[in-house]
C-alpha cells in the first residue's frame, strides 16, 4: 500500500527547491507544499506580491507561483514547524565544492546536508520520507541514514535519491515535461513503498514510463555522470574551436556536420567562451575526487581534463582580447554584455564572465557590465568569491550599468558573455558610433551576424570562426 502524502516540506528555497516545489504544488493541489529557508530575505522575496521580485528568474515561474502560492504553496522561515508537519521532506540545500581541508577544490562540501539531517532527526516525531534533491556524491544517503537512525527520536526514516535534471532558463519546462524522473531507494518493502509514494506525486502530470526507479547508489551516480557527459561535449567542441581558428575552419559548420550524425546529435555542441552554472564543474570535480579516492587515477585524469579544457577556453578568450587590443587593456574601457552564465536565468555560479573579467582586471582594464537580470551586488560577490584582489579594487575596476548603450559608450571593445536574445536586436550602428575606434566586438557566444557587424565597421572576433 502506497503512503499517501498530504504535506511536503522542502529545506532550501534556491534554484532547485523553489521552482521544483512550485511545480509540484501547481500539479498536486491536494498536497500542501512548504518551502523553508533560514535566509529571511529570500523567503520575503518569494512572498513578495510583486512577482517580478522573485529571487529566481525563470521563464514561466512567476505564473506557476501565482497559481499555487497561498493555496497550497507556502514559503516560510519556520523550519521546525514544516518538518514536524510533513510526511515527506526534500533536502535541497547548497552542496558547494570544498574550499578547505581534505578534498579541497574537488569534493562536495556536505556540511549543510549534515545540518539538515540533524535538524530533521531532532524535530521528527512521526515517520518521514527524506528525499535527496541536492546534487550529492555517491553514498551520501548512507551518511544521512546514519545521522537519522542514531540521533533521532526512534521514528522510521526512508531515504530516497531524486536528483534534479534542470537546466537554468528552461527549469519550469524541464519540470512540467521531464524526459525522465529518477527515484532511488532501498530494495526493501518499506523502500519500495517510499519510492511509490514519490512516484505517485510525479504521476500527477508525467507518464509512468518516464518515472524510473533504481537503487539509491545508481540514482546518485546517474546525476554526476549525466552532467559529466554533457560538459564533456562542450569541452570537446570548444577544444576544436581553437583548432578551427588556426586552420580557418568554421566551428559552427563543423558542429552542424557532426551533429547531423544520428549517433551523436546536435545538443551541447554550441561552442562558446566556456560552460558555467552550479552543476557541471562541481559535479565533475566531485566525480574526479571519488575516482581518486578509490584509486582510479586514469579515470580521474580523464574527467579532470574536461575542467582543464573549460578553464583554457575562458583564459584563451581573455588572452585574445588583450593581444588584439595591442597587447594591453590597461586603462581601457571594456563593455561586457551579459554576466549570467546563460540566457534566461539570473544564476551566475561559475559564470565565464567573472573569470574573463578577473583576467582582464589583472591587466588593469576598466569593465562596465550590462545584464538584464543580474544585479550589481551579485557581480561583486562573484568577483569577491575568486578572492583575487580586495573588494574595494573590484568596485573600482568594474561597474554595472542598467543601459546597454551607456555601457558601450566610449568603450574600446565589447565582450558578449551571455547569449541574451535582446543583444541581437540592438542598434549596432548606434553602438559603433559611440565607441572608441577601432571598435572591437568579441562574441563569446557567436550570436551576432559577423558580416553585418563587420559591414558597420566593427573588428569582429568570434569563437572558432
Amino acid at each position: 500500500m502506497t503512503t499517501k502524502i498530504k504535506n511536503i516540506c522542502c529545506i532550501g528555497a534556491g534554484y532547485v527547491g523553489g521552482p521544483t516545489m512550485a511545480v509540484i504544488a501547481q500539479k498536486c493541489p491536494e498536497i500542501n507544499v512548504t518551502v523553508v529557508d533560514i535566509n529571511e530575505q529570500r523567503i520575503k522575496d518569494w512572498n513578495d506580491t510583486d512577482l517580478d521580485k522573485l529571487p529566481i528568474y525563470e521563464p514561466g515561474l512567476k505564473e506557476v507561483v501565482a497559481e499555487a502560492r497561498g493555496r497550497n504553496l507556502f514559503f516560510s522561515t519556520d523550519v521546525n514547524k514544516a518538518i514536524a508537519e510533513s510526511e515527506m521532506i526534500f533536502i535541497s540545500v547548497n552542496t558547494p565544492t570544498k574550499t578547505y581541508g581534505k578534498g579541497k577544490g574537488m569534493a562536495a562540501d556536505l556540511k549543510y546536508i549534515e545540518l539538515c539531517a540533524r535538524q530533521i532527526a531532532e524535530v521528527s516525531t512521526t515517520d518521514k520520507i527524506v528525499v535527496e534533491k541536492s546534487t550529492l556524491p555517491v553514498r551520501t544517503a548512507e551518511t544521512i541514514r546514519a545521522i537519522l537512525d542514531n540521533t533521532g527520536n526512534h521514528v522510521n526514516f526512508q531515504i530516497l535519491s531524486n536528483p534534479e535534471f534542470l537546466a537554468e532558463g528552461t527549469a519550469v519546462t524541464d519540470l512540467q515535461n521531464a524526459d525522465r524522473v529518477l527515484i532511488g531507494g532501498e530494495e526493501t518493502p518499506e523502500g519500495k513503498q517510499a519510492m511509490e509514494a514519490l512516484a505517485e506525486i510525479y504521476a500527477h502530470w508525467l507518464p509512468k514510463e518516464r518515472i524510473l526507479q533504481t537503487n539509491v547508489w545508481s540514482s546518485e551516480l546517474s546525476k554526476l555522470t549525466a552532467n559529466a557527459f554533457l560538459a564533456q561535449r562542450i569541452s570537446s567542441i570548444n577544444s576544436l574551436s581553437a583548432l578551427c581558428e588556426k586552420t580557418e575552419a568554421n566551428i559552427e559548420e563543423v558542429a552542424r556536420a557532426i551533429g547531423s550524425d544520428s549517433r551523436i546529435g546536435p545538443k551541447f555542441l554550441k561552442s562558446s567562451v566556456g560552460f558555467g552554472g552550479s552543476c557541471f564543474q562541481k559535479d565533475i570535480l566531485n566525480l574526479v575526487y571519488i575516482c581518486r579516492s578509490l584509486g582510479l587515477k586514469e579515470v580521474a585524469d580523464y574527467w579532470e581534463q574536461v575542467i582543464i579544457m573549460n578553464d583554457y577556453q575562458k583564459k584563451r578568450f581573455a588572452d585574445n582580447m588583450i593581444a588584439t587590443l595591442f597587447n594591453t587593456v590597461s586603462g581601457k574601457k571594456i563593455a561586457f554584455l551579459g554576466w549570467a552564465f546563460k540566457k534566461d536565468t539570473n544564476d551566475t555560479r561559475e559564470t565565464a564572465a567573472m573569470y574573463v573579467a578577473d583576467y582582464l582586471m589583472e591587466d588593469l582594464a576598466n569593465i562596465v557590465v550590462y545584464d538584464p537580470k543580474v544585479k550589481p551586488n551579485q557581480m561583486y560577490a562573484d568577483l569577491d568569491y575568486l578572492n583575487t584582489r580586495a573588494a574595494e579594487e573590484n568596485k573600482k575596476q568594474l561597474q554595472a550599468s542598467n543601459d546597454p548603450y551607456e555601457a558601450c559608450k566610449n568603450a574600446h571593445a565589447i565582450a558578449i558573455l551571455t547569449e541574451w536574445d535582446e543583444f541581437k536586436d540592438y542598434d549596432w550602428q548606434k553602438i559603433y558610433d559611440s565607441m572608441m575606434k577601432p571598435a572591437f566586438v568579441f562574441d563569446g557566444r557567436n550570436i551576432l551576424d559577423k558580416e553585418k557587424i563587420e559591414a558597420i565597421g566593427f573588428e569582429y572576433w568570434g569563437i572558432g570562426r
